[in-house]
């Protein structure tokens, strides 16, 4: 099938009606949406939704600024298929539309199992492909790096530092590629809601598939076989079979009073054969069992008995457990053996949850807005304490795992994002993401939990996301330009190694830690 004539046809099925009528005229009475149709509705779909081209909601757009998107119609796209409109569009229409785009929709899309399923791409058969790596390396110590400038990853020799293939990705990768429980497989989930797999023995995309419109993030089951899309648009969780991709089960995410909710998150919670979500607007956080039989003893799973006899039935695939709380909860860590969830709200409300008694059971001091997501673990005198960084406040909490008070607040030059270390180093890392200090790195002893040595790779250039090797003797530190670099440091000594130029890249992520589950990076 010609994958652009059926995401043109899909997208144009949707009715026009949708569009806001006060997203129809500019404030120079410039048709908005004869001008969007005739231009743009053949890429984005006709509900701006998306199609060869990303979605072009509120939602989408929210990390490009109106003043980026009207140079973007005026100019078009660098390695995209984005064209110029300055020759073809006046700036009273390209003004219109870019108000258009940031306009949301009256109506909340739709984006059903059969959308889903026509949108599957399966490249490669299985068995179609070789079991052999094409190259020579520790596959262990391989990297992904994410390059957001032009939209491609590069797979990276953790031992020799150098590239071993750079490919394409859809636009606007969003949450940090999964890999599968071996190492093999990689799997990437774009803000358009496109999930895609990537064949690391044989550099091949092996399947595609678009799960969603607004998609947040992406999380592997830990037997490998299924993978689950967390959406903002539609409000639901899609699980997929990763052999191909298909889609087993489309939940939509909605509580008992009938009300919707967007996904925040969601992640694999190994020892409970589970995936755990947090949830933008239901005071809930839902935990899916992905084992073939029920879970042994635990109560409490969706399906699993009959109201009106009391008698216990075979529960239906992935049964839900919901468990209520006082707060909306963006994200959230888990302790070591994932019996504890510790979640925060944008407003820096806390709370830690015990999954088993499906229950809030205290509270956390963490004012701002904690990134939980980016929090990490290690032994501090004699007991593990949880680190994490600061989205709103210059501060990094460090947080006792046991008593779930706060050890200490450690001042930093600015609002960081991304924390990071490893089992075999002494050290902490952190950003400054935020603020005028964003060309920053904060290393901090985990010992006596101060800072130690602040980096300043590149003035003027933010310093964002370190990742380690398999072993930790190395940091690896990402420059986030599109003139930027890949920098390796010591992770003993703290000097640079090596720099590679890349095009903006972001995260980077390990086989080995990420499929180990590191106490030292995110999960």
């Amino acid at each position: 099938m010609n994958t652009n004539k059926w995401m043109l046809g899909a997208a144009l099925t949707l009715s026009l009606n949708s569009l806001p009528a006060n997203a129809e005229q500019s404030s120079t009475d410039v048709d908005a949406k004869t001008v969007f149709m005739q231009h743009c509705a053949s890429c984005h779909g006709a509900q701006r939704t998306g199609g060869i081209g990303p979605a072009l909601l509120p939602e989408n757009l929210s990390r490009l600024r109106k003043n980026k998107a009207l140079d973007v119609i005026r100019n078009g796209r660098v390695a995209t298929q984005m064209p110029a409109f300055s020759q073809q569009l006046d700036e009273a229409q390209i003004a219109a539309l870019a108000d258009l785009i940031y306009t949301p929709l009256a109506n909340t899309p739709k984006w059903e199992l059969p959308q889903i399923q026509a949108s599957q791409k399966l490249f490669y058969q299985a068995g179609e492909l070789g079991d052999k790596p094409v190259f020579d390396a520790d596959l262990m110590n391989l990297f992904i790096v994410v390059e957001l400038g032009d939209h491609h990853a590069t797979l990276l020799d953790g031992d020799k530092f150098e590239p071993i293939h750079r490919f394409k990705t859809h636009f606007a990768l969003h949450g940090g590629p999964k890999y599968s429980p071996d190492g093999r497989y990689v799997y990437f989930a774009s803000r358009d809601g496109w999930i895609s797999k990537f064949d690391i023995y044989n550099l091949k995309t092996v399947a595609e598939v678009r799960a969603g419109i607004n998609t947040r993030n992406l999380a592997v089951s830990s037997d490998g076989r299924y993978a689950i899309a967390a959406n903002y648009l539609p409000n639901n969780l899609v699980i997929l079979d990763t052999a191909d991709l298909s889609p087993i089960k489309v939940i939509d995410v909605v509580d008992q009073t009938g009300k919707h909710s967007r996904v925040s998150a969601v992640y694999n919670a190994p020892p409970r054969n589970s995936f755990v979500a947090a949830l933008k607007d239901i005071k809930e956080v839902w935990e899916i069992n992905y084992e073939d039989e029920p879970p042994a003893g635990f109560a409490g799973w969706e399906h699993n008995y009959n109201k009106e006899s009391g008698d216990v039935v075979v529960p239906e695939p992935f049964p839900i457990r919901k468990i209520e709380v006082s707060t909306y909860l963006d994200d959230f860590f888990f302790n070591q053996d994932y019996s504890l969830l510790f979640g925060a709200s944008r407003e820096g409300e806390g709370v830690i949850l015990s999954l088993d008694a499906r229950r809030e059971i205290g509270e956390l001091d963490v004012p701002g807005m904690p990134h939980l997501g980016s929090g990490i673990t290690w032994d501090y005198q004699g007991k593990e304490v949880m680190a994490t960084p600061n989205l709103k406040s210059g501060t990094v909490s460090i947080i006792d795992m046991e008593s779930w008070e706060t050890i200490k607040h450690i001042k930093t030059k600015g609002p960081g994002f991304f924390m990071r270390s490893h089992e075999k180093t002494p050290y902490a890392w952190v950003d400054v993401f935020f603020g005028p200090n964003k060309d920053l790195m904060h290393v901090i002893d985990k010992s006596t939990l101060e800072i130690v040595k602040t980096l300043k790779p590149v003035p003027g250039k933010t310093a964002a996301h370190i990742e380690f090797t398999k072993d930790g003797r190395y940091a690896l530190m990402s420059i986030w330009d599109v003139d930027g670099a890949l920098i390796v440091y010591d992770a003993e000594t703290l000097e640079e190694v090596k720099r590679l130029p890349m095009v903006k890249p972001s995260g980077k992520y390990n086989v080995f830690n990420k499929t180990t589950y590191s106490r030292g990076t995110s999960h």
